[in-house]
This record gives structure tokens, C-alpha cells and sequence, in this order.
């Protein structure tokens, strides 16, 4: 497989979480809001690192922020769209956009060189662990973006497994780290008040 060229990495925040109560993205993790904890581990990784948020986000002074380009924040798939769009109209337009969650704060070191190195022209790239995959941490062929935007145009579209599933894809397995608390998922994301509890530990511990 050809290296690819640096790639641009989208961060998406553009969803509501009901279930922590407030955005998940400026939810504190030791001293820096999760987006934050997100950005830095791909900054190493990528060109250049964005966050799928509403233009007012109060994190647009830190992070360049690309917002959804359809209306009522319709999800994960939303993000994606705007960042294949304004990447593949660039005249030095990226062949691949990484995206991953907000809420994901231990993801790998080596995530965005792992997946490219199976990178080609159509297929999705998708990050997996513990035998589960992990749809919205991935690379995307920017040229799939036309057919996104006609598949998001039906309501009924949303859910990102049905997306991926009319497309080629490839699945990379990374391993889980070790921690006091036994082995602990990469992609482990924050759902829940108990979630961030032991993000901290994991964190105040530093054993990644």
C-alpha cells in the first residue's frame, strides 16, 4: 500500500448527549476539557485536527471548527459529511478524513498510521478492539462525499452502519492497553458519570 500524505483528522462534537447531561466535549478530564485530550493524542498523528461542532462552540478559540451542513444536528454521519466536503474541495485535497469521537480521550498513538497503512481509493477504514468495531473512528475516501450527501438527504438515513455497509471496508484490530484496573479498550468512550470516574483514575495514574 502507497503511504499516504499527511491527513486531516475531524473531531466530532456535533451530537447531544443526553446521558451525561451537559457537552461532552467540554466535560473536564484533569485539566483540559475531553475534545482537548482527544486533539492532542492525534495532533502527533495528522496535518491538521478540527472539531464537528456548532460555529459558536466554545472551543472554536482553541480548535478550528467545522460545523454540519444540515440542519437539527442529525449525527455522527452529519460530521463526517462536512469534513469530507470542505477537505475535498481543496485543490491539495486530502484522499482520506480520519474522524473519531469527542468522548474517546486513550485513543492509540499509532491509530491514524495503522489505518492508513490499509488505506486505498473507496474503502472506509475502521478502527475495531475487543472484537467490536468502532464505526466513527475511522478513515473515509473523501470521494465518497457526494453519495453521503444524497444518502443523508433521506431522514430515515442515519445510522452509520448502514452507510459503511454500501461501501468496501476494511477492519484494523488494536490491542487493548493493561492498567491497575485490568485491560482497558482504546476507544473506550465516556457515557456516563461512572465512564468519567475512571477516565480520571486512568489518568491521575497515567498509565498510558
Amino acid at each position: 500500500m502507497a503511504e499516504l500524505a499527511p491527513l486531516p483528522a475531524v473531531i466530532l462534537a456535533g451530537g447531544l448527549s443526553r446521558r451525561m447531561g451537559e457537552d461532552k466535549a467540554l466535560i473536564r478530564l484533569g485539566e483540559k476539557p475531553l475534545a482537548l485530550h482527544v486533539a492532542a493524542r492525534l495532533a502527533p498523528q495528522v496535518s491538521t485536527v478540527y472539531l464537528n461542532a456548532p460555529a459558536e462552540h466554545v472551543l472554536s478559540d482553541t480548535l478550528p471548527v467545522l460545523s454540519d451542513s444540515l440542519p437539527d444536528r442529525p449525527g455522527p454521519l452529519a460530521g463526517v459529511l462536512a469534513g469530507m466536503t470542505v477537505f475535498s474541495d481543496r485543490p491539495d485535497a486530502p484522499t482520506h478524513v480520519l474522524t473519531t469521537p469527542c468522548d474517546t480521550p486513550f485513543l492509540p498513538r499509532d491509530l491514524v498510521r495503522r489505518l492508513a497503512e490499509q488505506a486505498d481509493g473507496g474503502t472506509i477504514v475502521i478502527a475495531a478492539s475487543a472484537g467490536r468495531t468502532h464505526p466513527v473512528t475511522a478513515l473515509w475516501p473523501v470521494t465518497l462525499a457526494a453519495d453521503l450527501k444524497l444518502w443523508l438527504d433521506d431522514p430515515t438515513h442515519r445510522r452509520v452502519f448502514d452507510f459503511i455497509a454500501r461501501h468496501r471496508t476494511k477492519t484494523i484490530e488494536f490491542p487493548l492497553f493493561d492498567s491497575p484496573f485490568g485491560r482497558v479498550d482504546p476507544f473506550f468512550n465516556i457515557n456516563t458519570p461512572e465512564d468519567l470516574a475512571l477516565a480520571r483514575i486512568i489518568l491521575e495514574r497515567g498509565v498510558l
